[in-house]
């Protein structure tokens, strides 16, 4: 009855995680699946590892293998990897846990409560990055700055050139930048690494 509960628990809080907190604000079906599947995958490869006499030596030695294999993604943002953590961490604290107490509650609801509050869109919302290929050289950063500002309509918090082609006059760069309230609409873009050509 115990492990019933403890699973229910789980299911809950992936749940709650998944479809109440990623999926709303971000909208990526493939991860949705794999939240899912890492969360379910660690639950119940926990709760056999806590329930047998399997050494612990070995149980650490089967997330040492799963550790080598890497996830691998076309775009995967760091928000994304620390819902992957999540999704891990519930199912670890649900199938290491005997019983379903205050405190594996109360750590659940501290991992989602987190990520809520962490990702929510009103905390740094106007805070923006983008890696742009501008089709000219830029070698003053100061003018770089300038430029990047008028075509953003904000205000350039960091810059990092990646690339200057003088052959082809070319600049790659990524940059971080508040949305101004006097620059009218803010452009729209991505929160996460986009490519645009100026």
């Amino acid at each position: 009855m115990d492990d019933l509960m403890i699973i229910g628990v789980d299911l809950v809080a992936i749940a709650v995680l998944t479809f109440g907190v990623y999926f709303p604000r971000h909208h990526r079906r493939d991860l949705v699946v794999a939240f899912l599947g890492v969360n379910l995958g660690v639950l119940a490869t926990s709760m056999v590892l806590g329930s047998s006499s399997v050494g612990a030596g070995l149980g650490l030695g089967l997330f040492g293998v799963l550790s080598i294999i890497r996830l691998r993604s076309n775009e995967i943002a760091q928000h994304e990897i620390a819902y992957y953590f999540a999704a891990l961490a519930l199912g670890l604290l649900a199938g290491l846990s005997p019983t379903v107490g205050w405190l594996t509650a109360g750590l659940m609801a501290l991992v989602i409560g987190g990520l809520f509050v962490a990702d929510h869109p009103r905390l740094f919302g106007r805070y923006r990055q983008q890696t742009m290929h501008l089709d000219r050289a830029h070698t003053d950063e100061t003018a770089l700055r300038a430029h990047l500002e008028g075509r953003l309509g904000g205000r350039v918090v960091n810059l990092t050139v990646r690339h200057v082609d003088l052959v082809n006059d070319t600049t790659l760069v990524e940059v971080r930048y508040v949305t101004g309230a006097a620059s009218g609409a803010a452009p729209n873009v991505e929160r996460n690494v986009a490519r645009v050509t100026v």
